[in-house]
C-alpha cells in the first residue's frame, strides 16, 4: 500500500439535529473509509435513523458539516445525494409493490439517464444506449442477488426476505460508492440473514462499495463490521472495533443492558 492518505467516503463532523426543543442528534462525528463496513448501533430512540437521514440528505443538520468523498453536501438537494453516489435501503420497505422485480431495479438506474424527452420518444441514439446499459446492469444485479427466477414477478407476490433482496438490488442499481443499510435483516430468519450478510461482504469486496449500516442484530454487527459507532440519547458514547465496543462498559449499560432487560 502507498503512504497516500485516503479520503473518507463519508465524514460527518459535529453534526446535530434539533426538532423544536429536542436534540435528536447531539454533536456526533463519524466517518466511513473506502472498503469499510461500519455499523451504527444503540437502543431504540438513540438517534440512529435521524443520523442516517442527515448523512443521506433527507434532513439538513442543525449544526455541523457532512462531506461525501471530500465534497461538502450542505447545498445539495436530497435527490442529488443518490446521483453523488449514496444508495440506501429503508427499514420499512419502499418498493413499488405492483411493479416487477426488473421494474423496481430499473428505478434505481434513472439517476444515470441523460437523454431528453425527444430522444426517449424516438428511442434512438443516447436513449437506446442508456436503456440497454440499464437493462444489462439490472441483469447483473439479479444474478448477483440470486433472484433470477423472480425477475418478472410483481414484488407484492414475493416473500418478505425476497423483497428485502429487491430493495438491496435497487440501491445497488444506482452504482453507489456508499451503501446505507437500515436494519436490512430485520424480520428475517437465520438463513435469510446469512444470505444478506454474504451479499453485504461481496458488495464491499467485489464492487468496492463502502457500507454504513444501522442494525439491531448484534451477531450480524459483530460479524460484518470493521468499526462500530454507538449512540445513546443522540450522543456518541463509544466507537471502535467490534471487540473494543463489546467490552466497553458504557455500551454494555446502554445497549446490551437494554437487550438483557427485554430478553
Amino acid at each position: 500500500m502507498s503512504g497516500v492518505a485516503q479520503t473518507p467516503v463519508l465524514q460527518a463532523q459535529n453534526i446535530s439535529k434539533r426538532f423544536g426543543g429536542v436534540k435528536a442528534v447531539n454533536n456526533v462525528s463519524l466517518k466511513v473509509m473506502p472498503g469499510e463496513i461500519v455499523s451504527l448501533i444503540g437502543p431504540n430512540g438513540a438517534g440512529k435513523t435521524t443520523t442516517f437521514n442527515l448523512v443521506s440528505g433527507v434532513l439538513p443538520p442543525s449544526e455541523g458539516t457532512i462531506h461525501f468523498q471530500g465534497r461538502d453536501t450542505a447545498r445539495l438537494k436530497s435527490h442529488e445525494f443518490a446521483r453523488l453516489g449514496i444508495g440506501r435501503t429503508f427499514q420499512n420497505l419502499a418498493l413499488f409493490r405492483h411493479g416487477t422485480v426488473v421494474e423496481n431495479l430499473l428505478v434505481g438506474r434513472h439517476i444515470h439517464f441523460r437523454y431528453s424527452a425527444w430522444e426517449s420518444l424516438l428511442f434512438l441514439g443516447r436513449s437506446r444506449r442508456e436503456e440497454i446499459a440499464a437493462r444489462e446492469k439490472v441483469e447483473q444485479i439479479i444474478e448477483f442477488l440470486e433472484i433470477e427466477e423472480l425477475r418478472d414477478k410483481p414484488v407484492s407476490q414475493l416473500a418478505y426476505g425476497q423483497q428485502k433482496r429487491v430493495e438491496l438490488g435497487r440501491a445497488l442499481a444506482c452504482e453507489p460508492s456508499l451503501l446505507l443499510l437500515d436494519e436490512i435483516v430485520a424480520g428475517m430468519n437465520r438463513e435469510e440473514k446469512e444470505d444478506i450478510a454474504r451479499f453485504t461482504l461481496d458488495i464491499r469486496d467485489e464492487f468496492g462499495v463502502a457500507v454504513l449500516m444501522i442494525e439491531h442484530d448484534m451477531q450480524v454487527v459483530m460479524d460484518l463490521s470493521d468499526r462500530i459507532y454507538v449512540l445513546d440519547f443522540g450522543c456518541l458514547i463509544a466507537e471502535g472495533t467490534p471487540a473494543e465496543v463489546a467490552a466497553n462498559p458504557a455500551v454494555l449499560a446502554a445497549y446490551l443492558g437494554e437487550e438483557s432487560a427485554h430478553a
